[in-house]
């Protein structure tokens, strides 16, 4: 901002000395120099040509200029145009008091270093611009093609707003408009700004101003209102922020110190906030995590204090009211927190602490999520739409990486969910207990009947998990329902979204089981649960089954017609299918088969294979 006003302080006093001494010599231009770096602090070079043309009105065009801090030794710190251009009437020159009617700056690019620490002292000696103009004033600014450049060359971090096009008119009662576009990054930016300049001279002016912000790839809908300006020096003030962004209205207040390092001060509070988040492609579950740089680099440069308030938060598809968010960015580490995040019914808390000070940024996170309806909650924020019912969860991560697998390889910590009263949605636990009767399962056999809703309620599911190095483990996986119980351990692989659980199910044996005393009745195996996470494949453990043979017979026996039918002949296509079998069910074989029923027993078959295997291994 000081070097805007710098530099059009010098074009207009670079332009009403070449129209009192002509095109200058080089003593002259060290004396226009000199008259610019008096007044504005800066030093000005011109390099290139200087014109003065007649037709076909009276113009000015300068070459090459660069504008300087002095005071920086690296020399990084500047501001360089390709060409300006102003256009004025011979009359308003005739009469001492230039008017130009259009001044055009092409190609200016300001070159402004990135700064790990804030200096001491480094706003204690600015003072406001000398802009003597003598008189001189201008209708319209145009710049084309301008930049605005960042850089920190130890560390090799470079960010641009590019593509500045901009046009600032100057109305009457000093009444500013400013239009254009711009690339902040890789997002395309719309602006429209007015603001009314303060009349001279003034220590401290105070600036209304209007403002609408297009920014599609970020903000997804305008942010538009107004606020009063006021410069002091090297800090900014804005208060009496009000405004909307989409259909919610805000108001605050911010700042900005731009002494060395910015610290930025912002306390908004929204009645409706909207964040919008990326939506996954289809299949994605499925898919490998991106090994795709994540850079969180720009967090060392800028330190920040922000609490936002919210009536109402959509963040995603997800509803969370009210919303009171605290964060500091200090020194490249950015601490966020939230105490009572209403959010469906129920409270979540935590704190997310990201430090992006080294080469592979790291996080620690901490949440407690208590009565929360988990399905609006997990479909808004991560569209995982498998689980309804109240949830409750406490998760301590943390991570370091520069990408989503990297960070999910490895995560270190601990979780413990807990879901009551809902149900599994598209999947039908029971019925895939009974489909094992007949063979191998792949996949979750989630809604293989499209005439019928898949689903399994549940009382509850709960599990807790050690997570190191990305392998999240458990050994109190519970799952309670009417119909089903489930008990198991095993592992997630969370950088492979690969799984590896052992389970011992039980079914109640009938459909009226939900209000009856009866226990349920095991599956008499245990069954594994192996493969990807969006396709697992779902088999009878015949290793775990054979270290007790008997009780497992005894099992199948209890279980009887409910599971396998008659005398457990339905097991026969488990065993056929792993080997183990060669048995037919009865009716299902030839007469001489059928003439010796204790060869029709799948459960003696299995405990003669068990004794059999166990000879073979001694």
């Amino acid at each position: 901002m000081k070097f805007a006003g710098a530099a059009v302080a010098a074009v207009v006093i670079v332009i009403a000395l070449l129209l009192v001494v002509g095109i200058p010599s080089g003593f002259l231009t060290s004396t226009i120099a000199s008259r610019v770096e008096s007044a504005t602090g800066y030093r000005l070079s011109i390099d290139g040509t200087t014109r003065i043309s007649l037709w076909p009105t009276l113009n000015v065009t300068l070459n090459d200029l660069t504008l300087q801090d002095p005071k920086d030794r690296s020399g990084i710190t500047r501001l360089t145009v390709d060409s300006v251009q102003a256009d004025m009437s011979l009359s308003s020159v005739w009469s001492g008091r230039p008017k130009i009617s259009e001044l055009i700056v092409t190609r200016p690019v300001l070159y402004q270093p990135l700064l790990r620490e804030r200096l001491p002292n480094a706003g204690a000696s600015s003072k406001p611009l000398a802009l003597d103009t003598d008189g001189t004033t201008i209708d319209r600014v145009k710049v084309t093609d301008g930049e605005v450049a960042f850089a920190r060359v130890r560390d090799r971090v470079e960010s641009r707003i590019s593509a500045i096009n901009a046009d600032a008119v100057v109305g009457r009662d000093r009444n500013v408009s400013i239009t254009g576009t711009a690339r902040v990054g890789e997002h395309p930016t719309k602006f429209d700004i007015k603001a009314t300049t303060p009349a001279p001279p003034t220590d401290r002016p105070t600036i209304p101003v209007e403002f609408a912000i297009d920014m599609p790839d970020v903000l997804k809908s305008r942010l538009a209102g107004h606020a009063e300006m006021r410069l002091s020096g090297d800090l900014v003030m804005i208060n009496g922020v009000n405004g909307t962004l989409g259909d919610g209205a805000f108001n605050g207040w911010a700042s900005v110190d731009i002494a060395s390092k910015p610290l930025v001060k912002v306390d908004l509070d929204f009645q409706r906030l909207t964040i919008p988040l990326a939506k996954s492609p289809d299949g994605a579950s499925g898919q490998p995590w991106s090994n795709a740089p994540i850079d969180v680099s720009g967090l060392n440069y800028v330190d920040a204090q922000i609490r936002i308030s919210a009536n109402d938060a959509v963040i995603g598809d997800a509803r969370l009211a009210p919303l009171a968010l605290d964060a500091k960015l200090a020194g490249g580490v950015l601490k966020a927190g939230t105490a009572n995040l209403g959010a469906y019914g129920g409270q979540v808390s935590g704190e997310v602490i990201l430090d992006a000070t080294s080469g592979a940024p790291s996080f620690a996170m901490h949440s407690d999520l208590v009565g929360v309806r988990a399905l609006p909650l997990l479909q808004g924020l991560a569209e995982f739409d498998r689980i309804d019912g109240k949830l409750q969860a406490k998760l301590a991560l943390r991570s370091a990486g520069t990408s989503q697998r990297a960070l999910m390889a490895n995560m270190q910590g601990t979780a413990f969910v807990n879901f009551q009263d809902g149900a599994i949605r598209g999947i039908n636990v029971a019925q895939m207990i009974r489909s094992l009767t007949s063979g191998t399962l792949s996949g979750w056999q989630d809604n293989q009947n499209s005439g019928q809703d898949q689903s399994t309620d549940l009382s509850q599911l709960s599990a807790s998990f050690r997570i190191d190095k990305g392998q999240a483990v458990t050994t109190d996986l519970n799952l309670i329902g009417p119909l089903v119980r489930v008990t198991g351990a095993g592992t997630i692989a969370l950088d492979t979204k690969m799984l590896g659980f052992r389970v011992e199910p039980k079914l109640v044996m009938t459909t009226e089981g939900q209000g009856r005393a009866s226990e349920p009745v095991g599956f008499g195996i245990p069954v594994m649960i192996q493969g990807s996470w969006s396709q697992p494949r779902i088999y009878p453990d015949m290793a775990g089954m054979l270290d007790n043979p008997d009780a497992a017979y005894a099992k199948l026996r209890e279980m009887g017609k409910g599971l396998f039918g008659p005398d457990g002949a339905g097991l026969g296509n488990i065993l056929g299918s792993l080997g183990l079998g060669g048995t037919t069910a009865p009716g299902g074989g030839n007469a001489a088969n059928n003439a010796n029923p204790q060869t029709q027993q799948p459960g003696r078959t299995i405990c003669s294979a068990a004794r059999w295997a166990r000879r073979s291994a001694i």
